[in-house]
């Protein structure tokens, strides 16, 4: 079995040599903003891991472990990721928060995977603004949408999955 990767890219070149799909189309289809957005920053969240930047937030989530239950924990990080993919894409949140997600769990001695869970999903779910996620930016102008039309409706389910996902995933995978 062959990895997706290579197959999408096999799929890609028979559409061309088919004359399904033109070069011309290929390269407009190409979403080059997402590409230079995840260039810029994945060295930046390289550089928060190599600096010790993710440690230093890692220990600064741990002193207010102290104070609270490891399942708030999973709140906060599903709270800054779900705020954060409001204002950029969902891959850029990631990229930037995972390494500080494992680095807390490590300090805290908690396994990395729920917390890395809440991130992916809380990435996933831009639904108050039209900027976080590229379908909304699609719809929102030929839709003839405002952007409160977004917040209206996305805040209340982003509320709901805030408060549902992390119980769900300490549930299911523990901490």
């Amino acid at each position: 079995m062959q990895p997706i990767l290579v197959t999408a890219i096999e799929g890609c070149v028979l559409m061309v040599l088919t004359g399904c799909l033109k070069i011309t189309e290929l390269h407009e289809s190409i979403r080059w903003d997402v590409i230079f957005l995840l260039a810029g920053v994945i060295p930046l969240g390289i550089a928060l891991e190599k600096t010790g930047g993710a440690d230093l937030l890692a220990d600064l989530a741990a002193q207010s472990a102290n104070y609270v239950p490891p399942i708030a924990i999973l709140w906060i990080f599903y709270f800054f990721a779900m705020v954060l993919t409001e204002l950029i894409s969902n891959n850029a949140t990631v990229v930037l928060l995972v390494p500080v997600g494992v680095a807390t769990a490590q300090t805290l001695g908690l396994d990395p995977k729920a917390i890395i869970l809440a991130i992916m999903f809380a990435a996933s779910t831009s639904f108050s603004t039209p900027v976080g996620y590229q379908t909304n930016t699609m719809v929102y102008g030929p839709g003839g949408y405002r952007f409160l039309d977004f917040t209206r409706v996305g805040a209340p389910l982003n509320l709901l999955l805030w408060i549902v996902t992390p119980l769900f995933i300490y549930l299911l995978w523990g901490l």
